[in-house]
């Protein structure tokens, strides 16, 4: 695990270090083509398991009529049981998917996110950066078909005859050091199991690919911010660009050791992205609140966001330290991280839109944006393929729900 840790580590460090965001943006134009092609090869070969000489077809009707559940993109309470015994409406409670905290999550990721938005923030001109926004909408259609779907015919072909995940009905592979099921492995089992030599490799690549991916942005992202934020204001402001450029790799690279360090203890969660999702979760509503009262409210103060960022933690740590949280106290609540985002969010704006009535008296700020008629203004091309993802959206949510 080390050694495959530092070779990624190294990997990435090799280019973006040296080459910038630049390096990144270039590779990753490569790297995508391997990880869509790689992920749609995985798939096919997935689902052509569940019937054999049956074709791709039969075997989504075989696997949909085996497990309906794992279907259901709005869930009821009880409705799935994941395999550790956990009540996946916890993770996905039910309409708040759709009218809650999913659009916290998404909103701030997609439009708030220094590690997403760098590369908009690259184009060469407006036009093209929403080219490249509408091109994303596109891709990340494509994303259940290359990770739930094999998902789930990894559930299937492990299933006992009840259709239940067991430690007795699974393959090896798939039991963590605790004796639980590691549904992380799904995806490896897969590819070590199903996919032939020679695509084996090309899978491979396109998983490293992935990673090595998301790894230089997070570098680029976290240098940028450091160098920017922090050293050039208040540690040497009269940084000329080459020092600059040589603290954002030195940071970097030092944050690059400690990923490499804390990466093997998060080997065993058993579920990594959740774990990222919800633990996110507890800062981004009030990075959010922050970003939409200062772009839409102009009587928002400077003070009233640092305010609401520092209160929104405490806020969605109160539903998250109780019974079943880390504390056994019954003034606590816990509910699903995703509820918790949605209400974290709206307590901070209250708090922020408190802070900024008693500091400037219902007054204008001097540094609030002014919403001119045009300022949002999308090209055609954008809107309609906007409106496409949404139609293909909205029939998915439909047919599924």
């Amino acid at each position: 695990m080390m050694v495959s840790i530092i070779g990624l580590a190294v990997f990435a460090a090799a280019y973006s270090l040296w080459g910038g965001l630049s390096a990144v943006a270039w590779t990753d134009v490569l790297q995508v083509v391997l990880l869509v092609i790689g992920g749609l090869i995985t798939a096919y070969i997935a689902i052509d398991q569940l019937v054999p000489d049956g074709g791709i077809i039969a075997g989504l009707k075989y696997m949909y009529n085996e497990v309906p559940a794992k279907f259901s993109m709005i869930l009821e309470k009880g409705e799935v049981i994941t395999p550790n015994g956990k009540d996946a409406w916890w993770d996905l409670p039910g309409i708040a998917v759709l009218v809650g905290g999913l659009w916290v999550a998404n909103l701030y990721y997609w439009g708030f996110n220094q590690y997403i938005i760098q590369r908009t923030l690259a184009a060469k001109s407006l036009k093209e950066s929403q080219k490249g926004i509408a091109f994303a909408g596109f891709l990340k259609l494509i994303i259940p078909l290359i990770v739930v779907i094999p998902g789930i015919v990894a559930y299937v072909l492990n299933a006992d005859a009840a259709g239940n995940l067991t430690p007795e009905s699974v393959s090896p592979g798939f039991l963590a050091a605790d004796g639980g099921i590691a549904n992380d492995n799904a995806y490896p089992w897969l590819i070590k199991n199903l996919v032939p030599s020679g695509i084996k490799g090309l899978v491979l690549a396109a998983l490293a690919a992935a990673i090595v991916s998301s790894l230089a942005s997070m570098l680029n992202s976290t240098a940028t911010i450091f160098t920017m934020d922090i050293y050039k204001p208040y540690i040497n402001k009269n940084a000329n660009d080459k020092q600059t450029v040589n603290i954002g790799r030195l940071t970097a690279f030092v944050s690059l050791v400690i990923a490499a360090l804390i990466a093997p203890a998060l080997g065993n969660l058993g579920q990594a992205f959740q774990f990222i999702q919800e633990y996110t979760g507890v800062v981004s509503p009030g990075i959010l609140a922050v970003f939409l009262l200062g772009l839409f409210w102009r009587k928002t103060t400077n003070n009233a966001a640092i305010i609401g960022v520092l209160a929104s933690i405490p806020i969605a740590l109160y539903f998250k330290v109780g019974p079943s949280g880390w504390i056994d106290s019954p003034l606590f609540v816990v509910i699903p991280f995703m509820n918790q985002m949605g209400i974290t969010l709206l307590l901070t704006m209250v708090i922020m839109a408190i802070v900024s009535y008693s500091e400037g008296k219902g007054m204008v700020d001097p540094k609030g944006i002014v919403i001119e008629k045009g300022l949002f203004k999308t090209s055609p091309a954008f809107n309609i393929s906007a409106f496409i993802i949404l139609i293909i959206l909205t029939f998915l949510y439909a047919m599924f729900w």
